[in-house]
């Protein structure tokens, strides 16, 4: 029972993150800008919040991660956002006992893919700068209500639009 108990050993645990929530993004991945973000997971497939942000605000493909100028209050800020991934990965001790017994009678192991397991989560994470360069999301910023309610409301339009040329003739 005990072994069974602690078969699994997480070695690496992706952030369970309901809705959003706003994060240094240096500290979410050691890649990200050194900045904050706001982070949600993303369910649909590879490139869809590309191809969403592209068809939205008509980009043409032309910097579409990066300084898209979105309107906000009648102000302009700038907004770049990035995809990563991030792992759930475990030791299976059970596949490696077994193992073990096999060996010791002198056969092929035949569970040595099974050692690790690893569940991978995707995740957008958009940062927002305004006309001065200063980060919009940091928890001082006068205006990060505004800020993240906006970016709140393109998330839900994300997740509740199929067809992106929807989104953009939202804007006219």
């Amino acid at each position: 029972m005990m072994l069974l108990f602690y078969s699994c050993i997480p070695l690496r645990i992706a952030p369970n993150i309901e809705g959003d929530k706003i994060v240094q993004a240096k500290k979410f991945k050691k890649d990200l800008p050194n900045c904050y973000g706001f982070v949600f997971e993303d369910k649909k497939k590879a490139d869809e919040f590309y191809n969403f942000i592209n068809t939205k605000y008509n980009l043409k493909h032309s910097n579409v991660d990066s300084n898209v100028p979105i309107i906000i209050d009648n102000k302009t800020f700038y907004m770049s956002f990035f995809e990563r991934e991030r792992v759930t990965k475990t030791l299976n001790l059970i596949p490696i006992a077994v193992d073990t017994g096999i060996q010791s009678k002198g056969n092929d192991p035949i569970f040595e893919d099974n050692y690790t397991s690893r569940n991978g989560f995707w995740y957008i994470i958009i940062s927002v700068r305004d006309k001065e360069i200063k980060d919009c999301l940091d928890p001082n910023y006068p205006e990060l209500a505004i800020v993240t309610n906006h970016l709140k409301k393109l998330r839900d339009e994300y997740f509740s639009t199929t067809n992106y040329v929807e989104a953009y003739l939202k804007m006219k």
